[in-house]
């Protein structure tokens, strides 16, 4: 509840996705992506959530940066943490181009095996 909290009355939860629709932060259980327009918000965003909660894995923690203008790295108490060009979300693989692809392809190739594995009965 506190992050929510902070994340509702300090910063915008998402970005703009359509003219009429805004893409929100996304939080489940334990795992949270924020979601930015802007290097100062993004840090902004990392600082704030940081402040509320004492478990923030800094080795776990990634930056993917989609279409970006300021390439300064996101930091946590001091320390980088790391880009990465992709990264699983609840199963599904994002990455910078902003695409499908990548999650297409691994969902047809866990799909193959799945189907390679079924016997005659």
């Amino acid at each position: 509840m506190g992050i929510r909290q902070i994340r509702n009355e300090k910063y915008s939860n998402g970005i703009q996705w359509t003219a009429r629709n805004q893409l929100n932060d996304f939080d489940f259980a334990d795992d949270l992506a924020l979601l930015s327009h802007t290097h100062e918000q993004m840090q902004m965003k990392t600082a704030s959530v940081a402040a509320v909660s004492a478990s923030v894995g800094k080795g776990k923690t990634k930056v993917l940066k989609f279409k970006a203008e300021n390439n300064n790295p996101i930091t946590l108490d001091g320390e980088t943490l790391e880009d990465v060009e992709s990264f699983t979300y609840l199963g599904s693989i994002i990455d910078e181009r902003g695409g499908s692809d990548a999650d297409v392809k691994a969902r047809i190739g866990k799909a193959r095996t799945a189907f390679l594995q079924l016997k005659n009965i």
